[in-house]
C-alpha cells in the first residue's frame, strides 16, 4: 500500500478578473465619454474588440505537480501573490481547481484564516463540536478531545461566550486547538498564526512538531517567517506566480527563494521593494566590503568584514547626528546580530550632513558557515528614518578557523574562540 498521502498533477486555478467600469465625476464627462462611445462604435475605422475589456483571465496556480508522503512536514513559501494561500484552499476543498486533479487521503483539517469554519453566534463549545462533526468525528471522539482543546486554547473563561465576542488572537487559539486535536490525516496552517502572540506561535510550532513526529500526521504550513520553516519542515515547495520552482531540502528551497527574490529585486534596481512603507528614503547604496575595500560577499569564517551605506538628503532635511545600524538575520535562527552607533557610543553632531557614506567594520567576525541577509538602515540622532530590509547577502565559507583539520561543526549561528585547560590532575594508580 503507497504511503502517498497527497498527491497533485497539473494542478492550475484560473479566476476571472472584473476590472471597474470608468466612473464619471460630472454630466459633462459622461456625455463626452458616450458620445466617443458611439463614434467609435459607428465611424469607419473605429472597431471594438469583440472581446470584454472589463475581465480579464488570471491563473493563481499552474501545472503544478507533487507527492507529500504521510507524516510529511512540508512548508510552503514563496511572494505575495506566489499562489500559496490557492493552494492550501484547494487541498482543503474551499474552491475547486480549473484543471489537474488531486487526491487525497484522509481527512484534513485546514487553518487558513481567523475564524475559518467558526460560526459567529454559536459558543466556543459549540463551534467546538461543530468543527468536530464538519471533520467527520463522532460526538464521542470530540469529547474525548474536548478538555485537552479547551486547555490548549487557554479560553476555558470565554467557553461558553459567542465567538462573535472573541479577539483575533481568542479565535486563532481556538480554532488551532480544534485543528491540531480532533485528528485529521492532513493539516493545514496558513499564516494565520501571525495574529497570535510570541508564547502562543511557539506552542504551536510546538503541537504541529509533535503531530507529525509522534502522532504521524501530515502537516502543510504555509509562513513568511523563514525561521519557523526552517525549525520545522524537513521539506519545503517554493512557488513563484503560481508555478512551483522548487520542491526538496528545506534549507537548500530557503536558499534558492532568498536568492532568487534577491536577484529580482537587484534587477529592478530599485530600492524601495526592500524599504518598508514608513521609510523616508535617504539611503542610496549599501555594500559589504573585504579588508581591501573592495565589494563583496562571501567571506572565510572569522573575516574581518566592513559594512558600508551612503546617504543623501532633501535640501531642507539634512542629518544633524547621522546613525547607521546593521541587523544579521539567519533563515534557520531569524536576527542573530544587532550593532548600530548608539549602542557603542559613536556620535556625531557636528552636522548638517546632505550626504555621507558610513561604515561600519567588525573584525573576525564570529558567523558560522552558512547563508544570511544583512539589513542596514539611517537615522538622525534618536529618530529612524530609512531602513533596507534583507537588502545584502552575506556568505561565510567554511574555514579550519582552529587549526584542527576541519571546520567548527555547522550548530548554532556563532562560532567561539576558546582557550582550554585541565588541572589538579594526578596519576592514575597502577593495580598489580
Amino acid at each position: 500500500m503507497s504511503d502517498t498521502i497527497i498527491r497533485v498533477e497539473n494542478l492550475g486555478k484560473k479566476y476571472i478578473i472584473g476590472h471597474q467600469a470608468q466612473t464619471h465625476s460630472s454630466f459633462r464627462e459622461m456625455l463626452t465619454h458616450q458620445v466617443s462611445s458611439l463614434g467609435r462604435k459607428f465611424l469607419p475605422g473605429k472597431k471594438t474588440s469583440a472581446s470584454n475589456p472589463t475581465r480579464e483571465e488570471f491563473w493563481a496556480l499552474r501545472d503544478l505537480s507533487f507527492e507529500i508522503k504521510q507524516g510529511d512536514v512540508v512548508g510552503v513559501i514563496g511572494r505575495n501573490g506566489a499562489g500559496k494561500s490557492t493552494l492550501l484552499k484547494i487541498l482543503s476543498r474551499i474552491t475547486e481547481p480549473t484543471t489537474g486533479r488531486i487526491e487525497l487521503n484522509g481527512r484534513v483539517a485546514s487553518l487558513l484564516e481567523v475564524g475559518t469554519g467558526f460560526h459567529a453566534e454559536l459558543t466556543g463549545r459549540e463551534n467546538i463540536y461543530l468543527n468536530g462533526a464538519i471533520l467527520g468525528m463522532s460526538r464521542t471522539e470530540i469529547k474525548r478531545k474536548f478538555d485537552e482543546i479547551v486547555d490548549f486554547a487557554g479560553i476555558e473563561k470565554f467557553l461558553d461566550t459567542p465567538v462573535k465576542r472573541y479577539s483575533s488572537g481568542m479565535y486563532v487559539r481556538l480554532a488551532f486547538a480544534v485543528a491540531a486535536h480532533l485528528e485529521p490525516e492532513v493539516l493545514v496552517v496558513d499564516e494565520v498564526l501571525a495574529v497570535g502572540d510570541a508564547e502562543f506561535q511557539k506552542k504551536c510550532l510546538g503541537k504541529m512538531h509533535d503531530v507529525s513526529t509522534q502522532e504521524g500526521r501530515t502537516v502543510l504550513f504555509v509562513s513568511h517567517q523563514m525561521a519557523a520553516i526552517s525549525n520545522l519542515c524537513p521539506k519545503c515547495i517554493v512557488l513563484n506566480k503560481g508555478q512551483m520552482e522548487f520542491y526538496g531540502n528545506t534549507q537548500d528551497a530557503i536558499h534558492y527563494y532568498l536568492m532568487q527574490s534577491k536577484e529580482t529585486n537587484r534587477k529592478s534596481n530599485d530600492l524601495q521593494v526592500f524599504r518598508p512603507s514608513w521609510a523616508q528614503p535617504r539611503i542610496i547604496s549599501a555594500r559589504i566590503l573585504d579588508e581591501q575595500g573592495d565589494e563583496q560577499n562571501k567571506f572565510p569564517l572569522g573575516s574581518n568584514i566592513t559594512f558600508e551605506l551612503t546617504f543623501q538628503t532633501p535640501l531642507d532635511q539634512p542629518l544633524k547626528a547621522p546613525v547607521m545600524g546593521v541587523v544579521i538575520n539567519s533563515a534557520t535562527f531569524g536576527i542573530v546580530s544587532v550593532v548600530n552607533t548608539r549602542m557603542s557610543g559613536y556620535w556625531i553632531y557636528d552636522g548638517p550632513y546632505y550626504s555621507g557614506t558610513m561604515r561600519c567594520t567588525v573584525k573576525r567576525l564570529p558567523l558560522i558557515q552558512g547563508d544570511y541577509n544583512v539589513s542596514v538602515w539611517a537615522a538622525d540622532g534618536p529618530t529612524d528614518l530609512d531602513t533596507l530590509s534583507d537588502y545584502l547577502t552575506l556568505t561565510i565559507l567554511e574555514t579550519d578557523v582552529y587549526g584542527s583539520g576541519h571546520s567548527p561543526f555547522q550548530q548554532g549561528a556563532l562560532f567561539l574562540e576558546p582557550t582550554w585547560e585541565i588541572a589538579n590532575t594526578s596519576e592514575a594508580l597502577l593495580l598489580t
